[in-house]
This record gives structure tokens, C-alpha cells and sequence, in this order.
């Protein structure tokens, strides 16, 4: 009886340590939207400097505004990417999936 518990306890564990990890879809989601934020980032940036050599406060404005817009959209973008994967899996890895809001 006593070593059927341990087996019981040593399952129970191992199945839990394996919930906890990490798994292949997450891992390429989290790569995808890192690649989504970097070319977002690298977008903003690449207006920010437009707004820079700007020749009016009304361009330097707009660009920056779009920038923040660009930025904006694609960290929403990685983080449906994110959920999705989240929830790609039955919801085992739900608990810090970001939300759409």
C-alpha cells in the first residue's frame, strides 16, 4: 500500500512539473511576437527620426503621434499572438497570458 502511494505521489508530481513547462507553441508564439514588438519598435523609430528632421511642429507632431500609434499596435498584435498560443493548449498556460483589451 505504501509504495503505491509513493507511486501515486511521484505521478502526481511529475504531471505537474510538466504543466508547469513551457511548451513548443508557446515558445514560438513568444518568438513571433517578440519579432512582431522588434519590427514595431524599429518602425516608430525609423519615424521618430522623420519627425526629428521635420520642418514644422505640426510634421514633428504627426510623426510622433504615429509612431506611438505603430508602437502601440504592434504590442497588441504580440499579445493576441501570445493568447492565442496560450489558448492553443487547452488553457494549461493561460495563467500569464496577456489580455486583449
Amino acid at each position: 500500500m505504501r509504495k503505491l502511494m509513493i507511486a501515486a505521489v511521484a505521478t502526481f508530481a511529475v504531471a505537474g512539473l510538466a504543466a508547469c513547462g513551457e511548451s513548443a507553441a508557446d515558445k514560438a508564439a513568444e518568438q513571433q511576437a517578440d519579432s512582431i514588438e522588434a519590427q514595431g519598435e524599429m518602425q516608430a523609430d525609423a519615424l521618430e527620426r522623420q519627425a526629428d528632421a521635420a520642418t514644422t511642429d505640426a510634421q514633428e507632431d504627426a510623426l510622433n503621434a504615429q509612431a506611438d500609434r505603430v508602437e502601440e499596435n504592434a504590442d497588441r498584435a504580440a499579445d493576441r499572438v501570445e493568447q492565442q498560443a496560450g489558448n492553443a493548449d487547452g488553457g494549461m498556460t493561460t495563467a500569464n497570458t496577456p489580455t486583449t483589451n
